[in-house]
C-alpha cells in the first residue's frame, strides 16, 4: 500500500472518528493527532521525521522554540533546533548548527529529563533553582535570547526505553507574550514524543537492517577481491559506471530515471551480480593462459623425455642421431606449446600442429611409453580463443546459476525484492540465446539489460584480466553495437550509456 493510500484510509476513519470532536488541550483535535500518527509512520527521511516531530510540538504549545535531541551511548546529540522569532527556515537554522553534544549528567536539564524518565515543566529558568541553566543563560547572552518558560519530554519507545528528548521553550500567549507551559501541554506532548520515539526507532531499526545488508554485500566483494583480485576490480567498475549513468539518466529527466531507492537497490543488484563466482575453481575463475597449471606437467615430461633420449644415446651410440632427432623434436614440441598457450587465437593449421607435437611417443622414467600430451592437455592447448575449455566455460557460466541460489536463500522485500533476479539474469539475451534460463526480451527489466552492458563493456576494457589485454571503448561499444544489431542487447540503453560519457574512465 502506498503512502498516499494509507492516507486516504486514515482520512476516512479520521472523519468518522472525529467531526465535531476535540480534546481539551488548546483545541488540538483527535483527527490531527491521527494525521500526525500517520504522517510520521510513513516518512522515511531521519531529518524530516524529526523537523516533524518538533514543528508539530510547537505549534501544540505555541511556544516560540524548540529542540529534539537523540540519545546515543552517554550524551544527547543536537539533531533539530528551530526558534520562529529568528525569522528563517529550520533547514538554514540547522546548516548552521555546530553544537557539542550533551554528556548525561546532572547539570543539564534536558538529560536529567533522560535520566529520570521525567517530564520537566519550568515557569522561568532563571529563577529556577533546581536545575543549573548557566548553559542556557551563556547562549541567551550571545545570541540576545530569553529563554523563559521551558518544558522538556523525554522519548520513550513502545519499550519504555528513552531515545531521545524533546525541548520545548517559551510559550507564547496570543499576543506573543511569554507564558508557562499549562500542565494540560504536557501529556498530549509525552503522548507526541512516545510516539515520534516509535516511528523514531523503527526508523533506526530500518537503518540497522539496511546498514547490515550492505555491509555483507562489502563482505561478499572482499571475498571475492580476497580469492581473485581482478573480479571485485570488475565489480567496483561496474557499480562506478552505474552510479554515473544513473545520475546522469535523473539529471536528464529521463523516463528511466530513478529515485534514491530505486538506484539503491539496482547498485546493490550489481554488487551481488558475481557472488556465484565464490563457488568456482580458483583455478578457472582465474585461469591465465589455455594450459594454467598443466604445463608444469608437460614440461617436466618432456625434460624427462629427453633425459631418457641422452641415457640411450649414452648407452648405446649407435642410436645418438636418432635420439638427438627426438630430443629436437620434443623441443619443438614445448616451444610451439608455448607459444600457443598465451596466443590470442589459433588458426586450423595451428592447432593440427599441435595435435601433431600431442601424439609424440615419450618415454617416463620409468621407461614406459606415453604420448606427449595427455586428452585433457591436447583439449586445452587446442583452444581457438580464450583460455577455457567447454568445461571450464561452463563451470564459470555456473556461477549465474550459484548467484541466483545464493540471494534465494535471503529474505529481499520491499525496493529490494527483484535483486536477486536481476543479479542472476545479467548473461541472459533479448534474443534467447543467453544463459542460463535463455529468457527472452519481454521478461527482461530494464535493470537487467543495463546490467548485462555494464558487465560486457567492463569485461572487454579491464585492464587487470591476466589472460588478455584491456580494449580500448571505441573497439569495445564496436563488439557492443554488434550484440546489438545481433538482437542480445538493448540497442536504446547501448546509445544512452554511450551518451552518459559514464563509461569513461576517472582521471
Amino acid at each position: 500500500m502506498t503512502p498516499e493510500e494509507k492516507k486516504e484510509i486514515a482520512d476516512r476513519q479520521t472523519d468518522s472518528l472525529t467531526e465535531g470532536r476535540s480534546d481539551t488541550n488548546g483545541g488540538y483535535t483527535l483527527d490531527r493527532m491521527i494525521r500526525i500518527a500517520l504522517d510520521l509512520s510513513i516518512e522515511n527521511d531521519f531529518d524530516k521525521l524529526m523537523r516533524k516531530i518538533l514543528l508539530e510540538a510547537m505549534d501544540i504549545c505555541h511556544c516560540d522554540a524548540g529542540t529534539v535531541y537523540v540519545l546515543e551511548d552517554d550524551h544527547l546529540n543536537f539533531h533539530t533546533v528551530y526558534t520562529k522569532s529568528l525569522g528563517t527556515s529550520t533547514d538554514e537554522q540547522n546548516s548552521n548548527m555546530n553544537l557539542p553534544p550533551v554528556p548525561l549528567g546532572r547539570k543539564n536539564v534536558c538529560a536529567c529529563a533522560a535520566l529520570d524518565k521525567k517530564k520537566i515543566n519550568i515557569a522561568d529558568v532563571y529563577t529556577s533553582k533546581e536545575y543549573d541553566f548557566s548553559g542556557a543563560q551563556k547562549y541567551d547572552a550571545i545570541t540576545h535570547y530569553r529563554t523563559q518558560s521551558m518544558l522538556v519530554i523525554p522519548m520513550d519507545d513502545d519499550k519504555d526505553e528513552i531515545i531521545g528528548v524533546l525541548q520545548l521553550i517559551n510559550c507564547q500567549d496570543k499576543d506573543g507574550n511569554t507564558i508557562p507551559f499549562d500542565q494540560s501541554y504536557e501529556q498530549i506532548i509525552s503522548a507526541l514524543a512516545s510516539l515520534a520515539a516509535v516511528s523514531l526507532n523503527n526508523h533506526q531499526l530500518a537503518q540497522e537492517v539496511y546498514d547490515m545488508l550492505h555491509s555483507f554485500v562489502e563482505v561478499m566483494v572482499d571475498a571475492i577481491d580476497a580469492r581473485s583480485s581482478y573480479n571485485a576490480n570488475h565489480t567496483r567498475s561496474m557499480v562506478r559506471y552505474a552510479d554515473r549513468f544513473v545520475n546522469w539518466l535523473n539529471e536528464k529527466g529521463s523516463d528511466l530515471a530513478m529515485s534514491d531507492d530505486q538506484k539503491d537497490a539496482f547498485l546493490m543488484s550489481i554488487w551481488l551480480h558475481d557472488i556465484g563466482k565464490l563457488i568456482v575453481p580458483l583455478e578457472v575463475l582465474d585461469k591465465p593462459d589455455r594450459l594454467g597449471k598443466l604445463k608444469d606437467g608437460i614440461r617436466s615430461r618432456i625434460e624427462i623425455a629427453c633425459l631418457m633420449e641422452k641415457v640411450t644415446s649414452y648407452e648405446k651410440p649407435e642410436m645418438a642421431e636418432e635420439c638427438e632427432k627426438k630430443i629436437n623434436l620434443y623441443r619443438d614440441a614445448f616451444k610451439a606449446i608455448e607459444d600457443a598457450n598465451t596466443a590470442g587465437f589459433l588458426s586450423d593449421e595451428k592447432i593440427e600442429e599441435l595435435k601433431g607435437y600431442g601424439s609424440l611417443k615419450c618415454r617416463t622414467a620409468d621407461d614406459e611409453e606415453i604420448t606427449l600430451l595427455s586428452d585433457r592437455e591436447l583439449e586445452a592447448i587446442t583452444i581457438r580463443k580464450g583460455t577455457l575449455t567447454d568445461g571450464e566455460r561452463k563451470q564459470v557460466q555456473s556461477h549465474v546459476v550459484y548467484t541466483a541460489r545464493m540471494l534465494e536463500k535471503m529474505v529481499f522485500k520491499g525496493i529490494y525484492r527483484d535483486v536477486p533476479f536481476w543479479s542472476g539474469s545479467h548473461h541472459e539475451f533479448l534474443n534467447g540465446k543467453g544463459y542460463p534460463n535463455n529468457l527472452t526480451a519481454d521478461e527482461l527489466p530494464f535493470q537487467s539489460r543495463m546490467l548485462t552492458i555494464i558487465d560486457v563493456y567492463d569485461a572487454l576494457t579491464a585492464e587487470d584480466r591476466p589472460y588478455k589485454p584491456p580494449m580500448t571503448p571505441e573497439k569495445a561499444f564496436g563488439i557492443l553495437d554488434n550484440m546489438r544489431d545481433d538482437g542480445q542487447i538493448d540497442g536504446h540503453l547501448l546509445e544512452l550509456f554511450k551518451e552518459s560519457n559514464a563509461w569513461k574512465k576517472e582521471n
